[in-house]
């Protein structure tokens, strides 16, 4: 050392470094700053360090990793003399560094453990031009605009930047303070060039600049909004203030409050019930208006206070005015009818609303939904219908917790609210065609619905309050019982509505779908009448189904045609038509003709749309009276003179002139034509259906083949009729097990798309094999129904109606029935077994006897 001055310590720096590894961010010259070292090996490093000169490297990491190895870091960072050195209580230690200048690795000493490397110290580059100058004053210029801006950058940081006497390092000082990503930074510490290194700082103030003035930007609004507010909330309460002194109303909050108290001592509450209501009712008093608490609050209690707690019809039942009801809304149906009378005079006996469900089941379009508002008006009941076919959400009957946004209360607690009534006729429809999901099983929610035991205190979810539903009629329907779980189907009273034969339909479409479609068409009644064999030929060659779904939808497809012909060959038609029904109601009103047109191209309100003839009320607006006795069954009457071009006669000819070929021809009736074939009876969903059997043998392995979508059960009953049709064969006909060796059986349902199942038909697939073997053709116009034993006995079977009426629509003259259901004979109408022989049997040999009778 010289004794002329002192040597600066940069000019003495080791050429080799014990290296620490930064997790964070790099270290830039010149910063005075603490470190946390944690890391055993870095507190080693740190160790080794103060025994010498106490110069350490600081480098940052490429990939973190617990226990770094010197390929791990970067190759370029910064030397640092540790000024102190505290240790903590965790074994690691706090550094206070001073640092001082860029190195690069140029060798690896110790690769691990410590970290040790010879290095070569970085010198900036133009560091003293003009440009650089230039440069060092728009940093300083753009930062002070930065750090007013921002209040993290304290007095202390502005005074060390504008102190800073080297470009380089008022360049390494700034980045080291932005909020610059770390690998960023490092780019910035290994440009050696210092003008390059302050343009590309300059860039990232730019870019500090920009968020800065959109931070701004977003702050004034935000404060722009709380002022708002605040103002907004003190108005109010100086208005509420002004109306208060004023005796006048305050804000609305405080008008619904009083509605739902005043509503609440309306209404005669359990008292566990009233503390709860009462409680949300205070509540609702202390929210804050614009607070969505408010809302879920001030609708919870409009659902709860406008349900009918105690709200009854009040109406007695009369029986008489019960059973002309069902009489004049539906043909037919001797056996639905009494059921309902039968159970409309008990709940008349008991003064009880409460007891059985009912549950109507039949094919689609049998009227079940109509027999449900035939019953509602019969009672004088509201009527509330849902359908659940295809429901998988349990919420959907007991409704959603109010913790949900968008709660509602379920279909039970929503349909009370909207009838008004605690006693009214619900209808829940397709409840053989629900769901289950993770949403839940909705049919596990109906069980509580629908059992008087439990449904005194129904608690929807929404509610969350007990409420007695004990006092609604359900009424259910389903096409079949199948697929009801069983505990829902114990809670029901089950009343079979079966499907119509040809004669039903035709007396169905006269007193009922005929007039209804006309009016729905805008044709007059008596404008077109069809003749007995049109609408047999409807029924047979176009609407062949259960139910009169199809039946009304070709009146209409004829009706509709009829119209557009009256309007393409009548030109004067609809000026008629008003006419004659000004030149009525001038009469019935007792107001000039003139006048009404008048009134009717400029309407005013000058008399009343009503007027009461006698016992009759006359509307103005359409040709109809009304029954004043029976106000929901209006009486149509035509007050149009029909013209003999405007009316029309349908005959069978002209059915297919509008309607096109049958979908169903004469010939597509099935028969058992040909060896190998049989007609048997099926029950589905859509009601009763005929099944024909095909057999067939081919030289081959010895087997038997089942196709046309069996179930389970149905193939095990075709290969009992194949053991059993085996043995019977060689004891009856000598045809001997060489035969079945030498031929492989096919045994085919045609249909093959649609699923089939169930046991009863293991008759008929007997009589076909049969039939196959000795080569002979079965009786004509012969069905037969029936399970069969393995040692052939004639088994029971369900659903006798629907076959019997599905055996009429086949032309079928001779039905063949298991003998134990000859008690479900009686149940049948004499109408739909006109025409037709039943054969009891309880043995195959008695059905052999029947189809192929010995010669």
């Amino acid at each position: 050392m010289s004794e002329q001055g002192i040597v600066p310590i940069e000019q003495i720096l080791p050429n080799k470094l014990y290296l620490v590894a930064l997790m964070g961010r790099p270290i830039f010259p010149g910063i005075f700053t603490p470190i946390m070292i944690g890391n055993p090996a870095d507190v080693k490093v740190v160790d080794e360090a103060m025994v010498g000169d106490g110069l350490i490297g600081l480098v940052m990491l490429q990939n973190e990793t617990e226990s770094p190895t010197i390929d791990d870091l970067y190759k370029v960072g910064t030397v640092a003399k540790i000024v102190k050195k505290i240790n903590l209580p965790d074994g690691g230690v706090n550094i206070f560094i001073s640092t001082m200048k860029r190195f690069r690795i140029k060798k690896a000493l110790n690769e691990a453990n410590p970290i040790v490397a010879a290095v070569e110290y970085l010198e900036d580059e133009e560091d003293d031009t003009s440009e650089v100058k230039a440069l060092t004053r728009a940093l300083i210029s753009e930062m002070k605009q930065v750090s007013e801006n921002n209040p993290l950058f304290s007095e202390e940081m502005r005074l060390n930047m504008i102190n800073i006497d080297h470009p380089g390092k008022i360049a390494d000082f700034i980045a080291s303070i932005l909020n610059i990503d770390k690998i960023e930074q490092q780019r910035i510490l290994e440009i050696l060039n210092v003008r390059k290194r302050m343009e590309q700082v300059l860039v990232f103030i730019k870019k500090e600049q920009e968020l800065l003035k959109i931070q701004k930007k977003i702050q004034n609004e935000i404060n722009e909004k709380i002022e708002k507010s605040q103002r907004e909330y003190f108005l109010r309460e100086e208005l509420k203030a002004i109306k208060k002194e004023l005796g006048m109303t305050t804000d609305a909050k405080s008008s619904e409050y009083q509605k739902f108290r005043d509503k609440l001592y309306q209404l005669h509450l359990e008292p566990d019930i009233l503390e709860v209501i009462d409680q949300e009712l205070e509540k609702f008093s202390l929210m804050d208006p614009n607070s969505s608490e408010f809302i879920v609050t001030r609708n919870y209690l409009d659902t709860v206070l406008n349900l009918p707690w105690d709200a009854v019809s009040g109406k007695p039942l009369d029986m008489e005015y019960a059973r002309k009801v069902l009489e004049e809304d539906h043909y037919g149906l001797k056996d639905v009818k009494d059921r309902i009378m039968e159970f409309l005079a008990v709940r008349k006996l008991r003064q009880d609303t409460k007891g059985t469900i009912l549950c109507l089941v039949g094919p689609p379009g049998v009227g079940k939904t109509s027999v449900g508002r035939s019953i509602a008006r019969a009672l004088n009941k509201q009527f509330f219908r849902f359908s659940v076919g295809g429901m998988r959400d349990e919420a959907e009957i007991k409704g959603h917790r109010r913790t949900y946004v968008g709660a509602m209360p379920g279909k039970i607690i929503q349909g009370l609210k909207l009838v008004k009534t605690k006693d009214p006729v619900f209808m829940i429809d397709e409840i053989d065609k629900m769901g289950s999901s993770y949403q839940g099983d909705p049919s596990s929610a109906l069980l509580e619905v629908l059992d008087p035991e439990q449904n005194y205190a129904f608690r929807d979810h929404y509610l969350d309050l007990p409420f007695d539903v004990s006092q609604v009629f359900f009424i259910v329907t389903a096409n079949t019982l199948d697929t009801i779980p069983g505990p829902l189907l114990d809670r029901m009273e089950v009343i079979q509505i079966p499907g119509y034969i040809d004669l039903e339909k035709l007396e169905i479409a006269k007193q009922y779908l005929i007039p209804k479609s006309l009016e729905k068409n805008g044709l007059q009644p008596n404008q077109v009448r069809y003749t007995r064999d049109a609408l047999l030929y409807i029924a047979n060659g176009y609407a062949r189904e259960a139910g009169v779904r199809n039946f009304e939808k070709n009146l209409d497809k004829i009706h509709r045609k009829l119209a557009k012909h009256i309007l393409d060959t009548i030109p004067d038609y609809m000026d008629r038509l008003h006419d004659q029904r000004l030149k009525h109601m001038s009469k019935v009103l007792k107001v000039d003709e003139e006048e009404l047109r008048h009134k009717e191209e400029h309407p005013v309100k000058l008399f009343p749309t009503e007027r009461q003839v006698g016992d009759m009320t006359v509307n103005i607006q359409y040709p109809t009276f009304e029954d004043k006795n029976n106000p929901e069954k209006p009486k149509k009457r035509s007050i149009y003179k029909l013209k003999e071009e405007e009316k029309f006669v349908i005959d069978k000819s002209s059915v297919e002139k509008y309607l096109g070929k049958p979908v169903f021809a004469d010939e597509d009736i099935k028969r058992a034509d040909r060896p190998g074939m049989a007609i048997g009876l099926a029950w589905t969903s859509m009601g009763g259906d005929t099944l024909i059997i095909e057999a067939v043998a081919t030289p081959g392995k010895e087997g038997l083949t089942l196709t046309g979508k069996m179930g389970e059960v149905m193939k095990e009953s075709a290969t009992i009729a194949y053991t059993y049709t085996r043995k019977l064969v060689s004891e009856k006909y000598g045809i001997g097990q060489e035969w079945f060796e030498k031929n492989h059986i096919h045994l085919h349902i045609p249909e093959g798309a649609t699923p089939k199942d169930g046991p009863s038909a293991g008759i008929t697939m007997a009589t076909a094999l049969i039939s196959l073997v000795t080569n002979r053709t079965i009786m004509d116009r012969i069905v037969m129904t029936g399970e069969l034993s393995l040692t052939g006995q004639v088994l029971p079977i369900g659903g006798l109606k629907e076959k019997t009426i599905a055996a009429q629509r086949n032309k079928a003259k001779h039905i063949i029935i298991p003998k134990k259901n000859l008690r479900d004979l009686d149940e049948i109408p004499e109408h739909v077994k006109k025409g037709l022989e039943f054969h009891p049997v309880e043995r195959y040999e008695e059905v052999l006897a029947l189809v192929l009778p010995d010669k």
